[in-house]
């Protein structure tokens, strides 16, 4: 199979994933990715799962093919491990990730603090910790979450670094260098595929950063995406499928071997 795709970069829950529909995996879709690699195509799912989180999805839904490369946390780089690890940071990416995140909440510790008491004072979400520090937070509800995000809009007007990625009723707060899309930039530096050669779906609001045209030049979404990754994706010369999840990414991906842009 000649493709213009080198390199897929692929959301997990609710792109690949269906939470809503059985099958939870669409066949054809797997199966067309399967083709890819064979042709020597790289996948990489580009995720807000953790590592270990990634590897229990991957093994409770039954994947029948595994990613060539996994980003995770929305923001750090693994390739295949050696020495009987399954995967280890890939280039230096993931510790300058984790500096930087740490001299973000240091500096911007007083921004934090106030997003904080206005989430624990003005909504019923829930702020989560690690090891003590302010990962993020879960909302009730998307107007909830909206709620949130206006007022994180207005506070980190004073430290623009600070940021957020956001997915449902989940809420990470993060560096703004630092997104889907950065980490999908240093996986294509690294493995030398250039942005032309690049299919990207998503379907949340973390997914815009691969999907508005800036890293992947063959943006997509499924149908069950939020209109704001639709806007994106159709802002960026992409496709937005008629199909949901997997389906949707199958539909695309057909799209654009047929020779569409």
């Amino acid at each position: 199979m000649h493709s213009p795709i080198q390199l897929l970069s692929l959301d997990f829950d609710g792109t690949l994933v269906s939470r809503a529909n059985e099958p939870v995996l669409d066949m054809p879709c797997m199966e067309l990715i399967r083709d890819l690699q064979d042709a020597g195509a790289i996948w990489a799912i580009n995720t807000g799962r953790s590592v270990d989180l990634l590897e229990s999805g991957l093994a409770d839904f039954s994947f029948p093919i595994r990613p060539d490369f996994i980003l995770t946390n929305e923001r750090d780089v693994f390739r295949p491990g050696r020495d009987g690890n399954k995967w280890e940071a890939f280039g230096d990416w993931n510790e300058r990730c984790a500096r930087e995140h740490r001299e973000l909440f240091s500096s911007a510790s007083s921004v934090l603090a106030e997003v904080i008491d206005f989430v624990n004072q003005r909504t019923k979400a829930r702020v989560l910790y690690n090891e003590e520090l302010p990962e993020g937070l879960i909302a009730n509800s998307e107007e909830e979450m909206d709620l949130v995000t206006k007022f994180i809009e207005q506070a980190r007007a004073r430290h623009p670094k600070f940021d957020y990625q956001r997915n449902t009723v989940y809420l990470r707060f993060c560096h703004a260098d630092y997104h889907k899309g950065a980490a999908l930039a240093e996986l294509a530096r690294l493995i030398e595929v250039p942005r032309e050669n690049i299919f990207a779906a998503g379907d949340h609001h973390n997914d815009i950063s691969m999907l508005d045209g800036q890293f992947a030049g063959f943006p997509a979404c499924p149908a069950n995406a939020i209109l704001e990754v639709k806007d994106a994706v159709r802002a960026a010369g992409g496709y937005i499928a008629q199909n949901e999840y997997g389906a949707g990414v199958h539909e695309a991906l057909a799209y654009f071997l047929n020779g569409n842009r």
